[in-house]
């Protein structure tokens, strides 16, 4: 029954995974190890039940407690340019929410640290990977905006909610050559961004305009 209900049928199928692969190569993901984790990562679990049938559109749904699955191409995108200079090492995910980015991003690199605010999600998050064999992730329940000093420095940082401004801690947390993906500015005019750290300076680099919840500190 298990096997059934990942492998999924009819809205949840491996044919309408495709479709979604195939407009993710359209929008122009081309990094194909990228795109095979899209395929194979079944997004329906991630979500309620009454959202199954809509797992596989392209964008964001309600995961509760005010925080959404970010949309499959904007998990894409932001995994792919984590990974276009190299794979990273030791990778810190901020805002885990219900896990679906960290499964994408999992197999593709060595280690996965992640930090939710919200315990439930945190508590979801851990079955939905266990249930996948995901076992290259560490999980915290804290303040991601203070990043995760104890396994720094890392080599990718990726962060899924949007500060008005990057918080301090995460970069002093970047390895030299190491690479930070977050979405910056207040609702509305948020933009994604690529900081890559050099010996001197920090290079950005804008990826575009999205649309993600405001990142928060603290914990709940």
């Amino acid at each position: 029954m298990a096997d059934v209900r990942l492998a999924g049928i009819g809205m949840t199928s491996a044919r309408t995974r495709d479709r979604l692969v195939q407009r993710l190569r359209e929008q122009g993901i081309a990094n194909l190890a990228v795109l095979e984790r899209v395929r194979n990562v079944p997004r329906h679990i991630f979500v309620d039940e009454a959202l199954g049938t809509r797992a596989y559109e392209d964008t964001a749904l309600p995961i509760g407690f005010g925080q959404t699955i970010s949309q499959p191409y904007i998990v894409a995108r932001m995994t792919e340019a984590l990974l276009e200079a190299g794979v990273p090492d030791n990778v810190l995910e901020v805002g885990t929410g219900c896990g679906y980015q960290t499964a994408i991003l999992a197999p593709l690199v060595a280690r996965v640290n992640t930090i939710e605010r919200i315990e439930p999600l945190l508590a979801r998050a851990r079955v939905r990977l266990k249930e996948l064999g995901v076992r290259n992730v560490r999980f915290r329940h804290g303040d991601g905006t203070l990043g995760w000093k104890t396994h720094a420095p890392f080599d990718g940082i990726l962060v899924a909610a949007a500060p008005l401004s990057v918080p301090e801690a995460l970069l002093k947390q970047l390895r030299v050559g190491g690479r930070l993906i977050v979405p910056v500015g207040p609702e509305g005019e948020q933009e994604l961004v690529r900081f890559t750290r050099r010996e001197q300076r920090m290079e950005r680099e804008s990826l575009g305009s999205v649309a993600f919840v405001p990142l928060v500190g603290g914990v709940t």
